[in-house]
Order: structure tokens, then C-alpha cells, then sequence
């Protein structure tokens, strides 16, 4: 037990270490990005360094298993080359006891990652997408959804239009029970529009069977409505867009994905990415934990053998592989090519299977 706590004292420092060299380095790279991507000038240093903040979480949790595969060969390399291996090996202890220990807390790691620090990525996400559409000179998010339905905002020379609809098509270019609200320029209700359904084509919606309220007029509004079979209301919404807009599953807390997934069903909009998104990050303890035995597995063996570097060299490759490998697989996920399940599961159980037996062979050769 002793010599347990103290392996994973020492997996855990050496992890925490990577981690924040990793941190600083996404830090100031990120930087120079938002600097190149804004103009530092009409937004102020202060301002760059609020938005380098507000999106570093969600670039280090990309990277999260290849800082992983990094501690792990960094703290097994150290205890090859102190002999610490050798004594640890000579109480008798096996090599997949040893192994047990960096498994088990890249397990406790990810369970943390996933329960703290996701929630912590949505909603700097969240707020870095706010900032920057500010500091670019555009609005917020076009689409949002409640349990009411959809609701759409959209701007122009004549004032904004807020459209709520029931439900919608997959992609949201497609609505049913619709409304259309008004208002000019000062904010004061200019009409209202009700229809049966809203077709998104090129920079405008068209209305089927629509009903139209005129609310900036002295007169009656109900006895000067009017009625239209078809009725076509331009717009500057593009799909890209409005798929954009709800289409970001990191910026849904884990927490509250499950429902954020219900709502969008209700709504009639796919729920696939975000399906795909929770069941990864559910599956990140085990990324984890096989990108561990991946470090550590390949470079147990004393300094003294021949190899060293080689070994090294090719977990660094394996851990590129799987971390590849499981980006290719959400991309498929997401497109509807192989089930949600497999997407997500597989490239660990893959990974931690073909590392258990590499280990084996190495071992017991």
C-alpha cells in the first residue's frame, strides 16, 4: 500500500507538472492568435488577455490525452533511470500491479476533468463566444432553444425580428407553427407575423399560409390583419449560421447535456453530435487511463537495455495514433456513419486491449 500511494503521489505530481508547462505554452500560443486574429489596437492588451483566458480551458482539454501519454513516459523514464523500477520489481511486485497504479488515477483524473473542469469549458465557451462576437462587431447567438420551442433573432436596417417556432426541420431551416415579431429601430413593436411554416431560401424566409398583425398603427390590429398565402420576409440568417448556433456541444455543461439533447428532439432538430459529444466525454476517464498505460507500459524497462529512446518514440507515436483515431471516430459518429456507442467506446477499449497485450509481450515476451 506504501509503495501504491507512493507511485501514484509521484504519477499525480508529474502530471500536474505537464499539465501547467502545457497550460502556460497554450497560454501564450493562444495569445498570438487572438492578437492575429483581433486588432490589439481597437481592443486593448487587457481585452486579448481576457479572451486568451476565456478560451485556453477548451484548448488544453483537447490536448488533455497527449499530456497524459507525456506524464506517464516522463515519470516511468525518471524511475527507470533512478533504479526505483528495479527495487520495485525485486519486492516481488508484477509489472500490471505497477501498471494499476498510473491507471487508477488517470481514471480519478478524468472523472474530475469530466465532473469539474467540462462544466468550467462550456461556460468559458461560452462567454469567450459572447467577447469575441462583440469585439468582431456582431451579435450573439441567432438561435436559441427553451422548452417552448425555437427562438431566432435576426437584425436589419428596419429594426430586429425575433421568430419563435414549435419545432423545425434537422438543421433548423424549416420551421412549423411559426411567429415573426417586429420591432423598429427605438425597440417599439412594428408587426406580427403568425404562420404555419417558415422555409429559410437565399436571404429570405418564406412564409406559407401566414397571417400578418400591424402593431405601429392607431387602428384596430385585429381588423387590419392580413392574410397571405405565401408571404416572403427577407433575412441575412444563413444556415451556417443557425447551424452554428446550436450546433457547439461544448459549450452544454455535462450536466446539463441530457436535457439540452431532450429539448432539441422536442424541438425537431438532431441531437447527434451532442449524443456523440456526451457519450466522448463520458468516456474520458478510459481515454485517459489508456493513454497512461501507453506512457507507461512502453517505458518500464531499465535504462540499461538498448531501445530506450525507440520506445519512447514510438508511445509518443501510439498516442498520437489513438488520440487520431478518436477524433476520426466522433467525425463519424457525428455524420451518422457507425453507431454513437461504438464512436465513443471503442478507440479506448481498442487502446487499452492492444496495450495489455504489447505489455504481455514485452514482459513475458
Amino acid at each position: 500500500m506504501i509503495m501504491d500511494l507512493y507511485l501514484a503521489r509521484r504519477f499525480f505530481a508529474t502530471f500536474m507538472a505537464v499539465f501547467g508547462i502545457f497550460l502556460a505554452l497554450v497560454f501564450l500560443i493562444g495569445m498570438v492568435e487572438q492578437i492575429r486574429k483581433f486588432d490589439a489596437g481597437t481592443i486593448g492588451f487587457i481585452e486579448i488577455i481576457k479572451l486568451t483566458l476565456l478560451n485556453t480551458p477548451w484548448e488544453v482539454v483537447r490536448i488533455l490525452p497527449l499530456i497524459m501519454v507525456i506524464a506517464s513516459l516522463t515519470l516511468f523514464l525518471s524511475l527507470a533511470r533512478s533504479c526505483e523500477l528495479v527495487v520495485v520489481r525485486s519486492t516481488g511486485r508484477s509489472v500490471f500491479r505497477t501498471l494499476s497504479v498510473p491507471f487508477l488515477v488517470s481514471l480519478l483524473i478524468g472523472v474530475v476533468a469530466v465532473a469539474i473542469l467540462n462544466p468550467i469549458v462550456a461556460s468559458t465557451s461560452n462567454q469567450y463566444k459572447i467577447v469575441a462576437e462583440r469585439n468582431a462587431g456582431g451579435g450573439s447567438n441567432v438561435l436559441s432553444i427553451s422548452r417552448e420551442g425555437l427562438w431566432l433573432r435576426q437584425g436589419g436596417p428596419d429594426g430586429q425580428t425575433v421568430i419563435h417556432a414549435d419545432r423545425s426541420n434537422l438543421d433548423g431551416t424549416e420551421l412549423f407553427g411559426v411567429s415573426f415579431f417586429g420591432f423598429g429601430p427605438s425597440g417599439i413593436p412594428r408587426n406580427r407575423i403568425e404562420a404555419a411554416s417558415a422555409t429559410l431560401v437565399a436571404e429570405a424566409w418564406q412564409l406559407r399560409t401566414a397571417k400578418e398583425w400591424r402593431l405601429d398603427t392607431p387602428e384596430n390590429p385585429e381588423r387590419e390583419a392580413t392574410a397571405h398565402e405565401e408571404l416572403s420576409i427577407p433575412t441575412s440568417l444563413t444556415v451556417n449560421q443557425i447551424r452554428d448556433s446550436f450546433g457547439a456541444p461544448n459549450s452544454v455543461s455535462i450536466w446539463d447535456l441530457a436535457s439540452f439533447i431532450d429539448r432539441l428532439e422536442r424541438a425537431g432538430l438532431s441531437p447527434l453530435r451532442h449524443r456523440v459529444w456526451m457519450n466522448m466525454e463520458l468516456a474520458l476517464p478510459f481515454v485517459l487511463a489508456a493513454m497512461a498505460l501507453v506512457g507507461a507500459g512502453l517505458s518500464m524497462r531499465h535504462t540499461r537495455f538498448r531501445r530506450t529512446s525507440t520506445m519512447v518514440v514510438v508511445a509518443l507515436g501510439l498516442g498520437f495514433v489513438f488520440h487520431f483515431i478518436r477524433i476520426f471516430a466522433q467525425i463519424l459518429g457525428e455524420n451518422g456513419q457507425i453507431p454513437v456507442l461504438l464512436a465513443a467506446w471503442s478507440p479506448p477499449a481498442v487502446a487499452i486491449i492492444l496495450m495489455t497485450g504489447i505489455v504481455l509481450n514485452l514482459e513475458d515476451g
